[in-house]
């Protein structure tokens, strides 16, 4: 990104090699969107995936960070250079996915001649262009569901304490577990021997396991 040149108002300067992120949005809004556009304005799909796709780059754009390097006698940092790039994978995909935890269900709706998305729960405050939206729900990965590529959680392997998603509570949807006691052999009691071995015991315990019903 060649625009981000000279000095700047915090004294150091910049560098010249920013990432070009106005020529990857520019780019990307041309490469993608170019089929949604085709089928104009109006269709639910354009509605949706165009804005949503412009909320993704927008998550890119917020979270540009400046990145410098020091220049002088033995890394004296006596003046610097730096330039703006773009955020880490995952803090992008940690924005995102705070938006998708809350994204709201929509439907089309006419306002007079034009064609809107609403929040198919009038009870929903209507949505900004910050927030992401939806029109078909996720199928139910709860239950056995083939048509749509499901194997459900029954039988599924959880952890009794844990209140996060391999939690029993959550993995089994609320239908409850089983919970079996099984030996399981470990070694213990290990020890080095000169040379070169390490020997061991067995040793016998009794774990729970809970899988779902």
């Amino acid at each position: 990104d060649r625009t981000v040149q000279g000095g700047s108002p915090q004294g150091f300067q910049w560098s010249g090699c920013s990432d070009n992120i106005a020529y990857g949005v520019a780019f990307s809004q041309s490469f993608v969107d170019v089929r949604d556009r085709s089928k104009g304005a109006s269709s639910n799909r354009a509605l949706l995936t165009i804005p949503s796709r412009a909320l993704f780059l927008q998550a890119i754009l917020n979270n540009m960070r400046v990145e410098c390097k020091c220049h002088g006698v033995s890394g004296s940092c006596e003046f610097k250079t730096c330039w703006k790039a773009m955020p880490p994978f995952r803090k992008v995909g940690n924005v995102l996915k705070e938006k998708f935890d809350g994204a709201t269900e929509v439907e089309q709706s006419e306002i007079g001649s034009t064609k809107v998305l609403v929040p198919k729960n009038s009870q929903f405050k209507p949505h900004t262009d910050e927030d992401l939206v939806y029109l078909d729900s996720s199928p139910d990965f709860c239950d056995h569901d083939l048509k749509n590529g499901v194997l459900g959680t029954s039988g599924r392997q959880c952890n009794k304490t844990s209140k996060a998603i391999d939690g029993c509570e959550l993995m089994c949807c609320g239908r409850g577990f089983h919970t079996d006691e099984v030996e399981v052999v470990e070694r213990c009691s290990c020890k080095f021997h000169w040379c070169c071995s390490v020997k061991c015991k067995p040793c016998h315990r009794v774990v729970e396991i809970h899988t779902c019903r």
